[in-house]
């Protein structure tokens, strides 16, 4: 039964509908919550993968959050022993950044859905190839990172040009959110910190909008989620089939 041990840095952020997926498959699933335990230093042996979740803060914030520089080191150490690893959000950037990557500030914050678009690698790659052409994808984040050396860039949006990567095989960091569903979306929008950080922004967010909008392109985000992460957990042996991945 394969082990997957997950960071997660804030209680509203989950695995998501990522979750069904894992169990369906078997795996055995451990939370970190920095959140609640922002000391511990949890150990990768016994673990066949690591899924680093989303959270507010930002990812150079290490002196208000000292797991942060931990977890770097965690990442660096997973994808060296090969083993599989995927980043959401803040995860992407804390992935990135261990590979030697700069995380700074997005021009523009993303916030709801928007337009991402696999890159000719993407459309090739086992994670994007689902996507048809440029897709309603929901985001909620202020910083972006720089593609890191060795790395191959999956997706690009109009405000933000790196959203996501693949380096080697099996280590993804995805700036967006395939993992959330309805229910997720409303609780984020009603979280006090992520209201005041819509307010701050004098009306260039509209939450109403967001929750009009969900409706129509959760569902096609459900199938494209469920489908990426069914070939993400073929990096962990199930599917023995390997798809020729696109050179840099």
């Amino acid at each position: 039964m394969p082990r997957l041990l997950v960071f997660q840095h804030v209680a509203h952020e989950i695995l998501g509908t990522l979750d069904p997926v894992l169990r369906n498959s078997g795996f055995r699933i451990k939370y970190v919550n920095f959140e609640r335990h922002p000391d511990i230093t949890p150990d990768l042996d016994g673990y066949d993968g690591l899924v680093v979740l989303g959270g507010p803060m930002n990812a150079d914030e290490v002196d208000s959050f000292p797991n942060l520089a931990w977890e770097v080191h965690s990442i660096r150490s997973a994808v060296k022993s090969g083993m599989p690893v995927l980043g959401i959000c803040l995860g992407s950037q804390l992935i990135a950044r261990a590979l030697g990557a700069r995380v700074y500030k997005n021009d523009e914050k993303e916030i709801g859905w928007y337009d991402l678009s696999p890159t000719e690698a993407g459309r090739g790659d086992p994670l994007m190839s689902h996507f048809k052409g440029t897709e309603k994808i929901f985001q909620w984040h202020g910083d972006t990172f720089d593609v890191p050396e060795g790395a191959v860039l999956l997706a690009s949006s109009p405000l933000c040009r790196n959203q996501a990567f693949r380096y080697g095989e099996n280590v993804y960091g995805l700036q967006f959110h395939l993992e959330v569903d309805e229910p997720m979306v409303e609780r984020w929008l009603r979280i006090p910190g992520n209201k005041k950080e819509i307010e701050e922004l004098n009306g260039k967010i509209d939450p109403e909008r967001i929750r009009k909008e969900t409706p129509e392109y959760a569902p096609r985000l459900k199938e494209l989620s469920d489908r990426a992460f069914a070939e993400f957990i073929g990096f962990f042996g199930f599917n023995k089939k390997r798809k020729t991945l696109p050179s840099r």
